[in-house]
């Protein structure tokens, strides 16, 4: 049941409400009446909901590498000074620029093409699910219904809102009290010493990603190249196959023509033949009646 609801939130918004139907009648026909009913409890997603549902599906290691590091980017953002904050926005405008160019390209294989404001709606799932757990968690369960709005900051326990007509995004909460005026030294030092540890593990998450990304941009670049190679094998091979048929079709037509002359010839020389015949018994003739004469006149 859980693998037939997977494959229809990746099924195109289009064609989700018939394969719907075809999915439940197809439970309800082998007595299974509740996957039946819970089948068409379903509702269809929006395009951008679906390119993220489809992204999720179609790479799963790219996925699971996103939401270890939005996991990695919260715990960061927790304690980082405002450089590092700004250096790893940067690092996640990247990666979320490049994961939503990536799901485009998949909704366009699958022969949905995203607008510009879906586009924008997918880029905005992905925001949210880097800011916020409960966000990754609705997108790692591949069935989001709606896109998703990211926090107004980027910090562990807010909650995203779906993106429909007149919802907005809740608040987030107030932020932790500062530390205590009065630290130690050493308690400074363990901060900081923590801090750097948690950004350098959040830009080696984001490096990885983005490694990931230009990897399978590379992977893409040449599946693209023997696509487009083999294409070529194949318009080469269908252009030799017209020649050859256009020369077997010149072939055959000789081939008759050569056959008809061939019976004509046949006929002439029965012709010919009965001629000779007809001539060579008249001659015969001939020289018996010559003979016969000479014989009477001696």
């Amino acid at each position: 049941m859980e693998a037939v609801l997977d494959e229809l939130y990746t099924t195109p918004p289009s064609g989700f409400v018939t394969r719907r139907e075809t999915l439940a009648l197809a439970a309800k026909t082998a007595g299974r009446v509740d996957d039946a009913r819970r089948i068409r409890a379903a509702r269809r997603p929006t395009l951008a909901a679906w390119a993220a549902n489809l992204l999720l599906r179609s790479q799963p290691e790219e996925s699971r590498q996103f939401l270890e590091l939005g996991r990695a980017l919260r715990e960061a953002y927790q304690t980082l000074d405002p450089a590092g904050l700004k250096d790893l926005s940067a690092q996640r405008r990247r990666v979320v620029s490049a994961l939503s160019r990536q799901a485009a390209q998949l909704a366009r294989d699958a022969g949905q093409q995203l607008s510009e404001p879906v586009q924008q709606d997918l880029e905005a799932t992905l925001r949210a699910v880097l800011a916020d757990p409960e966000a990754a968690d609705q997108w790692a369960g591949g069935r989001l219904v709606s896109a998703l709005t990211p926090p107004s900051e980027f910090r562990p326990g807010s909650t995203p809102v779906a993106s429909r007509p007149g919802t907005r995004s809740r608040p987030a909460p107030p932020p932790p009290p500062p530390p205590p005026a009065r630290a130690t030294k050493d308690e400074v030092a363990e901060r900081r010493r923590a801090r750097q540890e948690q950004l350098a593990r959040a830009r080696q998450d984001a490096e990885a990603a983005e490694q990931r990304l230009r990897e399978e941009r590379a992977r893409q670049a040449d599946a693209d190249a023997e696509l487009q190679r083999a294409r070529e094998r194949t318009e080469q091979a269908r252009r030799q196959a017209s020649t050859v048929e256009e020369q077997l079709q010149q072939a055959r037509e000789e081939c008759r023509r050569a056959e008809n002359e061939q019976q004509k010839a046949e006929e002439d020389s029965r012709s010919a033949a009965d001629a000779l015949a007809r001539a060579e018994r008249a001659a015969h003739e001939s020289a018996q009646q010559v003979r016969r004469m000479s014989r009477g006149g001696t």
